[in-house]
């Protein structure tokens, strides 16, 4: 409470101007948001990542603001809407996750950020391709890998897996085999910028590219020895959760990939196996991503009748009630 009534006193002590101490201290709050959103519960940071967006909001619209903090301030707002976004699509609101990542996308436009405005468009490609548009989906992260072709940093080959997976719910395989090609020439001209530096979810580390690629694949019904060994290696790249690159919204999406893959192959035990640390998750974690990702391996087992026993059974049934045993999320 004392910290909180410090903030509340520094932010009303810079009512008529904002001071460099205000600005200071939402950097350090913002840093300590992007870097938490992907190893924590959504519950355990909601409350504060929209107390701070609207710290933002409020000095945005009361304060005398020199043009460079405007700027600066436009920037936080942002990554603090694009973080709130992300949380109503991690809620199941697909329609108030879109609304709040235009509000991120104007904030980006003020802050004269390309790489932001560029994010921005992967955000409604990520929460059209979670809410089971492909078109949608395919068609803003185009429109953003546009915008972030000239850039040297991880924004633009974000961009690029999100339109290789939505081409891959299209079943367009020629489409995902030439965007992910791209996107792996592009990786080695890469220069880490300033999103890159921010981290979180405002950056694209190989691991989460390779386990892109496992994905998309696996929505093409592909399997066999080779992308199994891929999908292998993409659980792995995620299991340490003090690396940098650890996020367990990943950890699982790639171990249900791990799952699907070994389902397109008929191995129904290797996918019993592979999606039980995801069906283990506390019901905190059950987020959107993970829900849908998980009933495409019960989909993926039901298009194959020919797969029966009890396992078969018994992961049917499990998955199904996946989704029922997660607990409320934050109320927005």
């Amino acid at each position: 409470m004392a910290v909180q009534r410090a903030k509340e006193f520094l932010l009303g002590k810079d009512r008529g101007a904002v001071g460099e101490d205000t600005l200071a201290m939402l950097d350090d709050e913002v840093g300590r948001l992007v870097l938490a959103y992907p190893r924590e519960p959504l519950s355990a940071i909601w409350g504060d990542l929209l107390a701070s967006q609207e710290q933002v909001f409020r000095l945005l619209e009361g304060g005398r603001l020199k043009s460079s903090q405007l700027r600066d301030l436009s920037y936080k707002g942002a990554v603090l809407s694009f973080l709130v976004a992300k949380g109503f699509n991690d809620m199941q609101e697909p329609h108030q996750a879109m609304t709040m990542t235009r509000v991120a996308a104007s904030c980006a436009r003020d802050a004269e950020h390309p790489g932001l405005i560029a994010l921005t468009d992967g955000l409604k490609s990520l929460i059209a391709y979670w809410a089971d548009k492909p078109n949608d989906a395919y068609h803003y992260a185009g429109q953003g890998a546009s915008m972030a072709s000239p850039l040297r940093g991880t924004a633009g080959l974000w961009l690029l897996g999100l339109q290789a997976r939505a081409a891959a719910a299209l079943g367009d395989e020629q489409t995902v085999r030439r965007v992910s090609q791209q996107a792996t020439d592009r990786r080695e001209h890469v220069v880490l910028d300033d999103l890159d530096e921010l981290g979180g979810l405002f950056t694209y580390p190989l691991a989460k590219q390779r386990y892109y690629d496992v994905e998309a694949q696996a929505l093409l019904g592909l399997g066999g020895a080779q992308l199994g060994a891929l999908a292998e290696e993409a659980v792995e790249a995620f299991s340490d959760p003090r690396s940098a690159d650890w996020a367990f919204g990943d950890l699982a999406g790639a171990q249900c990939d791990l799952a699907m893959v070994r389902m397109n192959s008929g191995d129904v035990d290797g996918a019993a196996e592979a999606i039980r640390p995801v069906l283990d998750l506390p019901v905190t974690h059950r987020n959107n991503g993970i829900i849908v990702s998980a009933l495409r391996v019960r989909q993926a087992l039901v298009q194959r009748p020919a797969i029966t026993g009890p396992i078969a059974r018994d992961l049917r049934q499990e998955i199904e009630a996946f989704p029922a045993n997660r607990s409320a999320l934050p109320s927005g």
